[in-house]
């Protein structure tokens, strides 16, 4: 499968791959900046964006579809940042085939599975009808998710004329499993430079999950970006970009 991309800049590539229910335009602040000094490639991953739809969506073919798309595109090896499910992907990825990965950054995510989330939100998604306004979409997500900014965050999955969604919301749905889940694969640990970078107010990676992080990453060092939560590069963008901008020399 090859993704959909947005591509900025020149040098030595940077991958950015987006969670659940993003895509790779809300990476466009952070793109333009490092787009200053590196050849930028911010993914739409499978059922997201402008990407094709897939019915499954494990993480080793999220990695397999990432490797696909950067053949594609000439690139043999490139630094890569991923955001939750984006970074679980971006794990495999380097875990399974790491001459495409020179150093790896993972934002608020741990290989470890986590509990069941998402499932009365997408069932409210397939609630809402199509032609629904904004507003009216919004109000029928409300009574599952009280958070507005989450809400608009799953609202610019809308198609701009209001006709429906344009992610693929039944292979989503049909891969939550697979998404919230981790099974270690059969590799050998990735020893490059690698970044776990969380938000202070989020709980995605705990001091318990460290073991299993140094398991598979050994270099594995770690951040955390104050004032921010779980969206750590839209919280603190200023922040976030200064950590890559660190972590990734020119």
């Amino acid at each position: 499968m090859i993704l959909n991309a947005i591509e900025a800049g020149e040098g030595r590539p940077i991958v950015l791959l987006h969670g659940l229910f993003g895509q790779a335009r809300n990476f466009g602040a952070l793109q333009r900046r490092l787009a200053s000094a590196r050849r930028v490639i911010a993914f739409d991953m499978p059922n997201h964006g402008a990407s094709p739809h897939a019915p499954g969506m494990d993480y080793p073919s999220m990695a397999a579809a990432v490797a696909e798309s950067l053949a594609a595109r000439g690139i043999a090896q490139a630094d890569v940042m991923g955001h939750s499910m984006g970074g679980k992907a971006a794990m495999m990825l380097a875990l399974t085939m790491p001459d495409l990965v020179a150093r790896l950054m993972v934002s608020d995510i741990a290989p470890v599975t986590y509990p069941p989330r998402w499932t009365e939100l997408m069932e409210a998604m397939r609630a809402v009808p199509a032609g629904a306004t904004r507003a009216q979409a919004d109000a029928l997500l409300a009574p599952v998710e009280a958070d507005a900014g989450v809400r608009a965050f799953i609202l610019t999955n809308r198609r701009p004329d209001g006709s429906g969604w344009r992610i693929g919301l039944e292979e989503i749905a049909g891969s939550l499993p697979a998404i919230m889940g981790w099974t270690p694969p059969e590799a050998v640990p990735f020893g490059k430079p690698v970044l776990f970078v969380s938000g202070e107010h989020s709980r995605y990676i705990r001091p318990e999950n460290r073991p299993a992080i140094r398991q598979a990453f050994p270099a594995a060092r770690f951040l955390a970006v104050k004032g921010a939560g779980h969206w750590v590069h839209a919280d603190q963008p200023e922040g976030f970009a200064a950590v890559m901008e660190g972590f990734f020399p020119p």
